[in-house]
């Protein structure tokens, strides 16, 4: 269903997005990449290129509006949309600075709200646009994080009304998985974090960037799916 497709992946050159691109790229469809680091960048393109040449990466900085809204203009229309956009933070409401949790909700919340208002006139008729939110965590030491998934998934139970029914919208929401937005932690307190959330997981594990990448290539494939939050956690979310 995505032979053809043309998908933009905004956040692809890591994680998720890079494991999405692999898929979509083995399914026959064009994927533009998108990330800030050009580095990162170029060396994700020239990896993807052995899956096919249907790939493209364009870098800049997509919660900028002026350097989105030019990117559109060159670029649209899109059959599919999937963010990244946002990270992590650690802290509670009284430890943590106003200033932090500020940010880390404008990066979650605010720049993928941007994005939507910018990009679902630009995508074509029973097309997607899918985000990432998140599960685990607790407001007590996450508490930027949480507000900004728990906004994200409100955002799309209304834009999913709102787009309807020209264009789904939906989100992805992973609980902490290993990828590059962890690029900073040394290899000892990676393997610590994973056995921290694996212990605190149902399944007992942590899940693999392609697992989660499924749940970006279901809802992008599945047409009759809007307004929904797709967690992929491990049973994180039930306890």
């Amino acid at each position: 269903m995505l032979k053809n497709k043309k998908v933009l992946i905004i956040g692809g050159t890591s994680g998720f997005g890079l494991e999405v691109a692999k898929n979509v790229l083995q399914l026959d469809g064009m994927v533009i990449i998108v990330g800030h680091n050009e580095m990162r960048l170029n060396k994700a393109v020239e990896l993807l290129k052995k899956y096919s040449s249907n790939i493209s990466g364009v870098s800049f900085d997509a919660t900028n509006q002026d350097e989105l809204k030019n990117f559109i203009k060159q670029h649209a229309p899109f059959d599919h949309v999937i963010s990244t956009l946002g990270g992590a933070m650690s802290g509670g409401f009284l430890t943590t600075p106003l200033e932090t949790l500020r940010t880390t909700i404008e990066d979650k919340f605010f720049a993928n709200l941007m994005l939507a208002q910018q990009i679902i006139p630009h995508i074509k008729h029973s097309g997607s646009l899918t985000f990432t939110s998140g599960t685990g965590g607790h407001p007590a030491n996450a508490s930027g994080a949480i507000v900004g998934n728990q906004a994200i998934n409100a955002m799309v139970q209304g834009l999913a009304i709102e787009a309807a029914p020209q264009v789904r919208i939906n989100a992805v929401a992973p609980t902490w998985t290993p990828t590059g937005l962890w690029r900073n932690l040394t290899e000892q307190e990676l393997k610590n974090q994973s056995e921290q959330v694996s212990r605190a997981t149902p399944l007992k594990r942590v899940a693999t960037p392609a697992e989660v990448a499924s749940g970006y290539l279901y809802l992008t494939q599945n047409e009759f799916i809007t307004g929904e939050i797709l967690k992929i956690d491990g049973g994180t979310s039930a306890l």
